[in-house]
């Protein structure tokens, strides 16, 4: 298997240290692959994508379908991201998008996201999911003067390519409900989506798809992927499993070579959270931020963050380019330095938890739902650009219809087979150089608060 980061990033017998997963009761491990299987169809990973996929086709179809997961289902990026709900999924603006596929493409694209949030409120209410965590809405926090004249802009453009509504909050409006932090110029809210535990949401489609009659295997790298005789081969090390049909769906924790057409079309980019202790009711009236929707900023290095159930909160971040013990560390200080900046009245708040994944961007800064070019049979869905909640789990169920072979419409934005990204050898050394140069678009943070 090739990986771009180092080892440490895919070790999978080490579970991150999330509070996702110190809040809930330890969840069964599946155990590996053994011996030689057969199956209808195969599914690479045991995040949203994949387990919706499996859900689907167990459940809706009667389809025999195995799951073959490198760690334990919701290890990978499905269990460690800050449980956003949302609208999102590609890295264009409205006009690239209408650039690339029209205005009804565009719409169609829109139309996709809205479902996917209302496809996880019904997963979670029909499958009894204990993961939801707040109220409907988000809100997008300008950083600057400039950054509050793109959301008044923002907000045009919704109104005039999907008729959507959305609130502008001035910066005099912030106090009042409850959404100051340190240089917050101005808001945006959307009154669509909501937080949820991610790893409890992972953790329940994993029950689910079983429930259904899916048979998930853990510990279960795939080494090998070969087409044989009509289907494919795919090799564990302790097993073979034969399917008619395999889906991909391993996103930010992609091998380069499964199959070798993804090799460059993928940039897994760090994503960097902490949680805090419980806040009391003074400690959050201090600072001014109270209110229990997610947010995050504009800056390109962006912020996001949110209160959670119990008084904690959470707060994470873009950025990292490396994933030895060393920069990890070094990560870690560099996200609770920022949050201090930001939210300068809980700076000296300890963090009881700490830790980092991958989100997935492509060369086409696009979702893939489809089948791979030249290869019968074999499908791939990933590329969530860090919001990988509700997309990620739509996608994994129109990828199980167009695997069943029914009528599926998945919008044009996510058909295209994304381009590889120029010269993918560089691509690591290229994100650094991304990061610095965003860094100095997004402006200067906040001082840091005194010792």
């Amino acid at each position: 298997m090739r990986r771009l980061y180092e080892a440490p990033a895919y070790d999978t017998a080490r579970w991150p240290t999330s509070h996702w997963r110190a809040s809930l009761p330890a969840p069964p491990e599946r155990p590996p692959l053994r011996g030689f299987f057969r199956c209808e169809v195969a599914v690479i990973g045991a995040g949203y994508a994949g387990l919706n996929a499996a859900l689907a086709l167990a459940g809706r179809h009667g389809t025999d379908v195995a799951v073959l997961e490198a760690g334990q289902p919701g290890w990978g990026a499905s269990g460690r991201n800050g449980g956003f709900c949302c609208l999102g999924g590609a890295r264009l603006s409205h006009r690239q998008i209408v650039s690339r596929v029209g205005a009804g493409g565009a719409r169609d694209f829109r139309d996709f996201q809205h479902r996917a949030i209302e496809h996880v409120a019904e997963l979670l209410a029909e499958h009894d999911i204990d993961a939801r965590q707040g109220p409907v809405g988000e809100v997008v926090l300008a950083h600057s003067r400039r950054a509050y004249a793109g959301l008044l802009a923002e907000a045009a453009e919704l109104k005039s390519l999907y008729g959507e509504t959305v609130e502008i909050l001035p910066g005099a409006a912030l106090a009042e409900r409850g959404l100051l932090g340190q240089g917050f110029c101005g808001a945006l809210l959307e009154p669509v989506g909501f937080p949820i535990q991610p790893l409890a949401y992972a953790e329940g489609l994993a029950r689910a798809a079983e429930t259904a009659g899916a048979r998930i295997f853990g510990a279960s790298p795939v080494i090998a992927l070969a087409a044989e005789g009509g289907s494919w081969r795919l090799s564990t090390p302790e097993g073979t499993l034969l399917a008619r049909r395999v889906l991909v769906a391993t996103n930010g924790y992609s091998s380069e070579d499964l199959p070798a057409w993804i090799g460059g079309r993928t940039l897994p980019a760090q994503s960097a959270v902490l949680v805090t202790r419980k806040l009391t009711a003074a400690e959050k009236r201090a600072q001014g931020f109270t209110t229990p929707l997610m947010s995050y900023d504009t800056r390109e290095l962006l912020h996001y963050f949110r209160h959670l159930p119990d008084g904690r909160f959470m707060f994470g971040m873009r950025g990292g380019s490396r994933t030895t013990a060393e920069a990890e560390r070094a990560t870690a200080l560099r996200v609770r330095d920022e949050f201090a900046r930001l939210f300068p009245a809980w700076a000296g708040v300890e963090a009881t938890s700490e830790w980092s994944g991958f989100v997935c961007l492509t060369g086409s800064r696009a979702p893939f739902v489809g089948q791979v070019p030249g290869a019968p049979g074999l499908f791939a869905a990933f590329g969530w650009h860090g919001n990988g909640v509700a997309p990620a789990s739509l996608g994994g169920q129109l990828a199980a219809g167009l695997i069943a072979g029914l009528p599926t419409t998945v919008p044009a934005l996510l058909r295209r087979p994304p381009r590889r990204f120029p010269m993918p050898a560089l691509r690591r050394p290229m994100l650094r150089a991304l990061y610095v140069l965003r860094g100095m678009a997004d402006g200067p943070l906040p001082p840091a608060p005194p010792r």
